[in-house]
């Protein structure tokens, strides 16, 4: 089953430019930089879902007036995203994090719910590419699990591409067979990860997209290392094909931008991210 109808994705009538921000214990904070930028929209990194928290996320999105069109969660333990040590260590791939992953997604979406955001976005790992694998059925079966839980709540869940090829992803949902899934197409994740590019996974997942990580960067030279994040428009993920494409295909969600990296020079990159993405949003 190939999702179809399902749960209505946050939409407005063009696609609005956004930025991706830990939370952590101050999302006031988090959101008053979104805000610093003149971006109307955030991803909103959280992990700690406490009732003080709830408080503190609405008072912050209630100050800001900023639309949170997600909130990402990852954890808990280790998370090293590398090729490596990424398939024992991210998502719910791993069985050792499973169970404590699957109630923590479950808890970021609750915590959603209370704070009227509509979708919940994670990592779900090194998906199996081979369907034989003994790992995968589990992979799904935890998968639906924490995606009825979400339908539940009335939400969409945003699965975050990269460690798995487009047609592997498009098998764990067909499998999950849920009608609120979606994709949070990473510009960059599947070139720093040597799945594909984004222009091309449009053809896999296209209708499915639901939020866009605007993100660019480099193939992998060396089986070692991840490819190198550069700053948007300096990379392989062609925005201006990438852009025409989606709006082609209809979409008209969040265009997150989001920049690894830490210090002045991230602002600085982000400011023109946020003027070449408009030149090409219109």
């Amino acid at each position: 089953m190939i999702p179809e109808e399902g749960l209505a994705v946050p939409a407005g009538e063009s696609m609005r430019l956004g930025l991706i921000v830990p939370g952590g214990t101050d999302p006031q904070a988090a959101l008053r930089k979104v805000h610093s930028f003149g971006l109307p929209t955030a991803q909103l990194g959280m992990e700690d879902f406490s009732p003080d928290m709830v408080e503190k996320a609405k008072r912050a999105i209630q100050e800001t007036g900023l639309e949170v069109t997600a909130i990402n969660c990852s954890g808990p333990g280790r998370l090293i995203y590398d090729f490596y040590q990424g398939p024992e260590t991210i998502g719910v791939v791993p069985v050792k994090f499973r169970a404590a992953r699957v109630k923590q997604l479950k808890a970021a979406s609750d915590f959603a719910r209370k704070i009227g955001v509509k979708a919940v976005h994670t990592h779900c790992g090194f998906i199996p590419e081979n369907p034989n694998d003994p790992n995968y059925e589990g992979t799904v079966k935890a998968l639906k699990e924490v995606i009825s839980h979400v339908r539940k709540n009335g939400q969409h869940f945003l699965y975050e591409t990269g460690q798995e090829s487009p047609i592997t992803l498009l098998r764990a949902i067909m499998d999950v067979g849920l009608d609120n899934q979606q994709v949070n197409l990473d510009t960059a994740n599947l070139i720093l990860y040597g799945k594909g590019n984004p222009v091309d996974a449009l053809d896999v997942l296209g209708r499915l997209v639901g939020g866009l990580h605007a993100k660019d960067g480099l193939f992998p030279t060396t089986p070692k290392q991840l490819g190198e994040e550069v700053p948007i428009g300096q990379g392989k993920a062609a925005f201006p094909v990438l852009i025409k494409k989606l709006k082609k295909l209809g979409y008209t969600g969040p265009v997150t931008i989001e920049r690894e990296i830490d210090g002045p020079q991230q602002s600085e990159d982000i400011r023109k991210s946020k003027v070449f993405l408009e030149g090409l949003i219109g």
